[in-house]
């Protein structure tokens, strides 16, 4: 394996230091219990800033020591006011998960007691009677899950400001997993309505993170609508030996008629915890195929060690560590593989985490990303993963997982399969797509870039449930009052009052009946939201991935898929084995109408490349027209690369990016998803049949000739409406609360966050000139 040292490692010296010297009297007794020399760098930065108060932003590597360099200066500020002071709760801390809850309880535990300050759980999990008692006498430190304080808020909003008012600071952990996300703009929603409610113009918060890109994007994220005022630390101590590998193999090529629906498919469903990030499922390994050879590979390099294996799918992950437990039977070894995803009982995950963090035993957990964000498991030697992954983010996450102990490099194996090369290989198939991401991703993982979150979205779905949680909180409230909370104070601030007023409209449709107006004027909840608020499932607003029938004109009905593509009628889609063209949809009845089409056989696209961002489609570009061998693949790895860039050369991709297939015309302009599915909807409205796959676009029916005059006009012509491009694509009900409004509403929501219109002459003038 090739190694490389992170650039920006930092040793802190062996001496007493101010930040140390200004801690509290019982902080710096528990350290010196702790037997540490030197506080971790993240620490010394971080105790001057949060004693200084304001909002701050942690970024450091996983196990740097963010949660004690959050934690020990909190304590010093709110100590001298717990004696005698306001009753409520001091420090709020909010984190996604409620195992991540459960060994923060048990890390922070000892410093808590050796302050004589409470320290509470409090999620779904939690004994009610161990939350009555918190509720009761609301001291100390509180470790809470959004849905929680969401319930907590809803059913108690009268006790919020005995509860919340003394608040000294929120502690936001995973920053990263919220930003740009429903949960997210939840979160942030929360975090407006607890000040609102206490009467109180600010809270200090603290976000905490391993993984974070632009950074002004973070602090908006901790801060909504002020993230000049958000201070940041950020800590480059750690920078441990990166040991890498990229290993490449061949999968036997395709006869044409095996089943692709898995390909296409998506994870999505949320366990106990949140969501997971959805990833692929590819079709279950075949022990003549590829995944044979990487599972003994596997077998080979993780056992007898403490490893993470990352196989995407829950399909994947049984697959897999089914095939590593038989070899482990075949060479009589005890089994030390172990699955963890979503759907495993609770208890059976844990089993695993405790495992890896407290038992000497070798062990290698299979997971899907449930153990991407911090989790104890405890010291890990390597990580490895199927495929190239979801992003560069989650990447940065993953490899955070291993080198923890001081002197001890990260280790990080990448395996990725390609088709074998035969006559009916697609030329998308040739370019060798998922190698080349995995290099591209690695590449830029190298130069310390990751995604910056895609925000600025409307998260209409989201403020339906606000409005629905604030409404219950209060007890009824103004229309303007519920729109300065949410959207003039509160982070639904790109919401104006006239949209505002039109979402209101919607959800108070007798076929909604989520609102009504009272006689006086003011907003309450409707039958249907009454019904809502009273459930348990209230409180979240995530929900899990709905499948859509597939069903051929006439009625067949072809199995189901996730509709998670921008489609639209006129569009491909392939399934079973084949390409079927869409003939209508209708998302409230999850539908989808198909008729067969003829065509050569489809582009496989591993799957990994769902949603990749600009700058990764970028450096794809760039190893494919490039002649210099990443020193981290082997040789199965390099053959495929080479494979990739005899193929772009041949088909004459350095000087352009549409290749003519048969009739058809495959574009690549090497631009993130959004950008792709803008570009498709953009021909469709042209009257082409344009459809994304993968890295590329495909136009059927249309010579390469009759492309390019259409994309010079495009070019020429000023961006494309979004609205109306929204208006051709179906409008899935991806969000919880998508289903209660109208479809003018839906195409505004999809026009903001899923499209990129004014980029599409741009991207129409690179695909004409790609070396300009």
């Amino acid at each position: 394996m090739t190694g490389a040292r992170a650039p920006g490692a930092h040793v802190v010296p062996d001496a007493a230091s101010t930040a140390f010297e200004a801690l509290a009297e019982p902080v710096r007794r528990w350290i010196w219990r702790q037997g540490w020399t030197a506080l971790r760098e993240v620490q010394e930065m971080a105790v001057p800033a949060i004693l200084a108060g304001g909002d701050v932003i942690l970024s450091a590597r996983t196990a740097a020591g963010k949660t004690e360099a959050a934690f020990l200066p909190l304590l010093t500020r709110v100590l001298p006011r717990l004696d005698g002071g306001r009753p409520g709760f001091a420090i709020l801390y909010v984190c996604p998960l409620k195992a991540l809850i459960n060994d923060q309880h048990r890390r922070l535990e000892g410093l808590l007691q050796a302050c004589d300050v409470p320290l509470h759980r409090w999620h779904g999990d939690v004994p009610a009677d161990a939350k009555r008692k918190a509720r009761e006498r609301p001291q100390g430190v509180v470790l809470i899950t959004p849905e929680s304080l969401e319930a907590t808020l809803v059913r108690r909003g009268p006790d919020a400001a005995r509860l919340f008012g003394a608040l000294d600071a929120v502690v936001v952990d995973e920053l990263h997993a919220f930003v740009g996300t429903e949960r997210g703009r939840q979160l942030q929603s929360l975090l407006t309505r607890v000040e609102v409610a206490c009467g109180r113009d600010h809270v200090d918060r603290v976000g905490l993170s391993a993984t974070l890109g632009d950074m002004r994007l973070a602090r908006e994220a901790l801060r909504p609508g002020a993230p000049d005022s958000v201070r940041l630390v950020e800590s480059r101590e750690g920078g441990a030996d990166l040991l890498l590998q990229v290993r490449g193999y061949e999968r036997p090529p395709r006869n044409g008629t095996g089943s692709e629906a898995a390909d296409a498919r998506r994870e999505g469903a949320p366990d106990a915890d949140g969501p997971e990030r959805a990833e692929p499922v590819k079709p279950a390994p075949d022990a003549n195929g590829a995944d044979e050879p990487i599972a003994s590979h596997l077998f080979e390099v993780l056992r007898g060690r403490r490893n993470l294996l990352f196989a995407g799918s829950r399909q994947r992950v049984e697959v897999y560590a089914d095939r590593l437990r038989a070899l482990a039977e075949d060479a009589r070894l005890p089994n030390e593989f172990f699955a963890h995803h979503g759907n495993l009982a609770r208890a059976e995950r844990e089993a695993v985490e405790t495992r890896l963090r407290e038992d000497g035993r070798p062990t290698t957990a299979v997971a899907t990303t449930t153990l991407e964000l911090g989790i104890d498991i405890g010291d890990v030697e390597s990580v490895a993963q199927i495929g190239p992954g979801p992003s560069v983010s989650s990447l940065r996450q993953r490899l955070g997982r291993s080198g923890r102990r001081p002197g001890m490099p990260s280790v990080l194996r990448i395996y990725v399969a390609e088709e074998a090369a035969g006559p009916t290989l697609h030329p998308a198939d040739r370019l060798r797509l998922d190698l080349v991401q995995a290099v591209a991703t690695v590449d830029l993982l190298l130069e310390r870039w990751c995604e910056p979150p895609r925000v600025g979205g409307l998260h209409l779905s989201t403020l339906t449930h606000q409005v629905l949680a604030l409404v219950a909180q209060t007890g009824g409230l103004r229309p303007d009052a519920a729109w300065r909370t949410l959207c003039g104070r509160g982070p639904f601030r790109n919401v104006s009052r006239d949209l505002f007023v039109e979402l209101l409209r919607a959800i108070a449709r007798p076929e909604a009946a989520l609102v009504e107006m009272s006689p006086d004027g003011l907003l309450m909840l409707g039958p249907a939201g009454e019904r809502l608020a009273e459930g348990h499932q209230f409180y979240a607003v995530f929900q899990t991935d709905e499948e859509y029938r597939v069903m051929v004109v006439g009625g067949k009905v072809l199995g189901t898929v996730p509709l998670d593509l921008t489609l639209a009628p006129g569009q491909t889609i392939i399934f079973n084995g084949r390409r079927w063209r869409i003939e209508s949809l209708d998302a409230r009845a999850k539908v989808v109408v198909v008729a067969p089409t003829k065509s050569a056989l489809p582009p496989r696209f591993g799957g990994g490349w769902s949603g990749v961002h600009d700058a990764v489609a970028a450096a794809m570009r760039r190893c494919l027209s490039g002649t210099g061998m990443p020193a981290y693949l082997d040789a199965g790895a390099r053959a495929l690369l080479d494979q990739g860039r005899a193929a772009f050369l041949g088909y004459g991709l350095d000087g352009t990016c549409i290749v003519e297939v048969g009739r058809d015309c495959t574009v690549l302009p090497w631009v993130g998803a959004a950008k792709l599915e803008t570009l498709a909807l953009t021909l469709l409205a042209r009257n082409l049949q344009a459809t994304p796959y993968g890295h590329a676009v495909e136009v059927r029916g249309c010579s390469a000739g009759d492309l390019r005059a259409v994309l010079t006009d495009i070019a020429g012509s000023p961006p494309p409406d979004a609205g109306a491009l929204a208006g051709l694509a179906a409008k899935p009900v991806r969000e919880k609360y998508d289903g209660y409004l109208t479809d003018a509403l839906l195409a505004r929501s999809l026009a903001v966050e899923r499209l990129e219109a004014d980029a599409v002459p741009d991207v129409a003038r690179r695909i004409l000139e790609p070396g300009a």
